[in-house]
């Protein structure tokens, strides 16, 4: 199952390092990333692959919520084909 995490938030070093790392700890494959620093913010979104075991969305989501609210940024955490049937006119 492929999901879309988006990241927001000042930009500092390692940003892009943790959130790869909090994937990897959880067997989570970055299929593609893009970022961006609009002035002293940080943005990215990454495509990733989540293995069968791990598809409890809703768990997933709230960990990275939560892990993000302990570095000061907005992780969101969803579903491929929401984020694409929110994003689909």
């Amino acid at each position: 199952m492929r999901a879309v995490i988006s990241v927001v938030g000042k930009d500092r070093p390692g940003i892009l390092a943790f959130v790869a790392t909090e994937c990897a700890k959880r067997t989570i494959n970055i299929v593609d990333v893009t970022q961006k620093v609009l002035q002293d913010l940080f943005t990215m979104i990454m495509i990733v692959e989540i293995p069968e075991d791990l598809e409890n969305m809703h768990k997933i989501a709230d960990e990275f919520d939560e892990l993000g609210q302990q570095q000061g940024l907005k992780i969101h955490f969803m579903h491929e084909d929401i984020f694409n049937a929110m994003h689909t006119i």
